[in-house]
């Protein structure tokens, strides 16, 4: 995962800054938020590990191993929460991504650099990833009057266009991710 220095340290900070608002989003007063904001933070601050430039931390093997153990078994957990909502697909296909990014890492000669992964499983990715972002930046556009929220003030945490604009922002990581596969 590890790209040129600059925009790999752009990809650790725009992947913690979301991962550190889904923390945030954990205290939300909507119980739907909180359920998904513990894996998308974990999700968010695993990619922010992941993109460290290899200047300036190369892992070892064992953690490739690491990431993809607990990766999978939050791609467990998405799918098992895939049943009560549709939302949780996109969870799920997320926490895969990163299974399989751990994993090319982990078997690829020389740490995974260029070629280490499966050309059509990352193509499906970086297509599925792809229409994920333009969706999601199409949901972000303003159409319209502007709405404004009914009870006051609206906490930091409960702001839905503030949690979609963060899986948006991972979205993009991983197709950059996914790039340097």
């Amino acid at each position: 995962m590890h790209g040129p220095g600059s925009a790999s340290w752009l990809l650790v900070a725009l992947c913690a800054a979301s991962g550190t608002y889904c923390v945030l989003r954990m205290r939300s007063r909507v119980a739907e938020q909180r359920r998904t904001a513990g894996g998308e933070a974990l999700m968010g601050f695993g990619m922010a590990m992941m993109a460290v430039p290899a200047a300036a931390l190369s892992p070892p093997r064992g953690a490739w191993l690491a990431y993809a153990t607990v990766f999978t078994a939050i791609t467990l957990h998405a799918a098992w929460t895939t049943r009560r909502s549709v939302h949780h697909v996109h969870h799920l296909v997320g926490a895969a991504a990163m299974v399989y990014m751990s994993a090319a890492m982990l078997s690829a000669p020389g740490g995974g650099h260029g070629d280490a992964g499966v050309p059509a499983l990352t193509g499906a990715l970086l297509l599925y990833f792809t229409a994920h972002v333009l969706a999601s930046g199409a949901r972000l556009a303003p159409v319209g009057a502007v709405v404004t929220p009914e009870a006051g003030v609206v906490r930091w945490a409960d702001r839905p266009e503030l949690a979609l604009v963060c899986r948006l922002a991972m979205s993009m990581a991983m197709i950059a991710m996914l790039l340097t596969l």
